[in-house]
């Protein structure tokens, strides 16, 4: 559909017929480069009528011809007997040696051909042409990501603690920290993008009404009202798990009080306003605890005015004071009530709290101190990790809304690590790809030796390892590079970067492929040494290359290693354009900027 939208675009006069000059000008816009002899022979093979011109149906034969994968043609050859088909037998031959499935494969193969098999003829004999086995490769089924992993398919029953929680900082931002716009839209687009971990900033405002904003920046104001409204409609669109807000409070009683009133107003049986058993707490409930007792869970962590933290007894009582106020009341009451679980408490190293804290209590550390603890106390940090959670934010001197890289916190368990969402790059780019399996709900289970709270695990002196390979093959329809000059076409490379443990980072890259970013074709195999796979992050980036300057990013896409599915020749999913906002993904052809890379993967 989307060639014959291009022939349609490219048909100035609208007559449905295009002579070989036109076609020559549409295949410049669909970033093809080729040999113009070349081009010419498929022109006139496609051209049954003869008249010097395609028409529609005609340039979709001249497109085919034109996009022949002889990469993947010659992996359905080696399978089928004539060269024409797969019969169950040899697409079974194919999952058990290529993609290494091992249970059910029969049962498979059938359902591969019925649901990827073009011919209804086909589909009656139980066979796979190779316009099937193509599409089949494009499928979910033939992603590089496991298909099982998409779904919700941890364990969801362990203590808060026990999961990486897709966290955001100053979520009501879009633009920098100090001239941005406030706006709702940072928190509905978060939650789209399964944000489990909202900040607010509250701050008095006129006529009683409290406001959000950046306080002593310019940037600029929106009402607390309005938050709470926008997180009631969308907090569970994309995942029904809970979500925490991280309230920065910096009220006056009064407007503390509108602060509470209107959370349990708008929120109702939404809000959580009482422990799972009624006494005080001594673990984390789990992220079921919304779907477990009829409420959706929205949990509301107060933080820090000032350096000073406010304590909040679960009993009700509040007994909290600021170095500036220590006669007066600073916490209101009816705010204290709403804080259940996640009460923030300062943090005075790692045995301290193992002998004051609770499970329910936690920390929040700017990321250079995070950055100190895991340099000199890892292990102690994991450890502390496995029973209190801890949350982790950008420095001050991030006025752009520049991100650190989540890895380094993940790595020592770090479950709330907050990040700019509204700041496309590297590192929100390891973020969705960590919360891009177990169906999107913003909750991800940690290894097993991460938690243990007697765990000997240690990031920064790993033990274990392995040695997995990757072959790049080729790429189709790589787009081109935004505000590049007009017939310009890209020259691709790939880039395969891992994050992982200090010990795991690496990256490689192919070769680049001079003026071709329609089927690029690279083969050539990649290999790295993991000593802590559980952790990996695995990132493709597409770049055009450029010998003169810095090369231009095409695209990436990232996710888990542990959501690789073993096996080989595996499609790898869509890359995400810049701006990071939609990941093109192989299995639907519904947009003419398609990325993929195909990928032979031994694990």
């Amino acid at each position: 559909t989307w060639v014959r939208d291009w022939f349609q675009k490219a048909d100035k006069n609208k007559d449905g017929r295009m002579n070989f000059k036109e076609v020559q000008r549409l295949l410049k816009m669909m970033n093809v480069d080729m040999n113009e002899d070349h081009a010419l022979r498929l022109f006139q093979d496609a051209d049954k009528s003869e008249s010097g011109t395609l028409e529609g149906e005609e340039f979709v034969l001249f497109y085919k011809a034109l996009t022949q994968r002889e990469e993947v043609l010659s992996l359905f050859q080696e399978f089928s007997e004539d060269g024409k088909k797969l019969t169950l037998l040899e697409l079974v031959d194919f999952l058990r040696q290529e993609q290494l499935e091992d249970e059910g494969t029969e049962e498979l193969a059938m359902e591969l051909i019925d649901k990827y098999e073009p011919s209804e003829t086909a589909r009656a004999r139980h066979v796979l042409s190779a316009d099937g086995f193509l599409m089949y490769l494009c499928s979910p089924e033939g992603s590089i990501f496991n298909p099982q992993h998409r779904a919700l398919w941890q364990d969801m029953s362990q203590p808060l603690c026990h999961y990486f929680i897709s966290s955001s900082h100053n979520t009501y931002l879009i633009e920098d920290q100090l001239r941005g716009h406030s706006s709702i839209e940072g928190y509905i687009r978060a939650l789209k993008r399964g944000c489990r971990c909202l900040e607010v900033d509250c701050w008095d405002g006129p006529n009683g009404e409290p406001m959000v904003y950046h306080g002593h920046t310019f940037t600029s104001k929106i009402p607390f009202r309005e938050v709470v409204s926008t997180l009631g409609k969308y907090a569970f669109k994309t995942s029904d798990y809970p979500v925490i807000l991280s309230l920065e409070n910096h009220c006056s009683m009064e407007q503390q009080e509108v602060l509470a009133q209107q959370l349990k107003d708008i929120l109702g049986e939404q809000l959580l306003t009482a422990t799972i058993d009624g006494h005080v707490p001594t673990q984390l409930p789990s992220p079921e605890v919304g779907t477990e007792h009829s409420c959706t869970g929205i949990s509301v962590l107060p933080e820090s005015l000032g350096g000073c933290w406010w304590v909040v007894l679960p009993s009700g009582g509040t007994q909290c004071g600021s170095a500036l106020q220590k006669d007066k009341e600073t916490l209101a009451q009816a705010l204290s009530d709403c804080v259940i679980y996640c009460k923030n408490v300062p943090f005075h190293g790692f045995q301290e709290a193992r002998s004051h804290s609770r499970p329910s209590e936690i920390s929040s550390l700017s990321e250079a101190k995070a950055r100190k603890l895991i340099r000199d106390e890892g292990n102690e940090f994991v450890r502390h990790n496995a029973w209190q959670l801890t949350r982790i934010y950008p420095s001050g001197m991030r006025t752009d809304s520049s991100n650190y890289s989540p890895q380094e916190m993940w790595n020592v368990g770090c479950q709330i690590v907050a990040l700019n969402f509204q700041t496309a790059g590297t590192e929100m780019d390891l973020c969705d790809g960590l919360f891009s399996q177990n169906g999107c709900c913003g909750y991800v289970l940690k290894p097993s030796f991460m938690r243990d709270k007697e765990t000997l695990f240690n990031p920064t002196d790993p033990s274990r390892g392995s040695c997995p390979f990757l072959q790049v093959i080729s790429g189709q329809q790589l787009p081109k590079v935004a505000n590049s000059k007009e017939g310009a076409i890209i020259d691709p490379l790939v880039r395969v970067e891992i994050y992982g443990v200090p010990a795991d980072q690496a990256h490689q890259e192919t070769k680049y492929i001079e003026n071709n970013g329609f089927n690029p074709r690279w083969d050539e195999t990649l290999q790295f040494q993991l000593h802590v796979p559980e952790l990996a992050l695995i990132r493709f980036v597409v770049e055009d290359y450029d010998k003169t300057s810095r090369n231009d990013f095409v695209g990436q896409f990232t996710l888990a290693f542990a959501n690789i599915k073993p096996g080989e020749w595996l499609l790898a999913s869509g890359l995400g354009g810049p701006g990071h906002d939609s990941f093109y993904t192989v299995a639907y052809f519904t947009t003419h900027i398609h990325i993929c890379l195909y990928t032979h993967i031994h694990l």
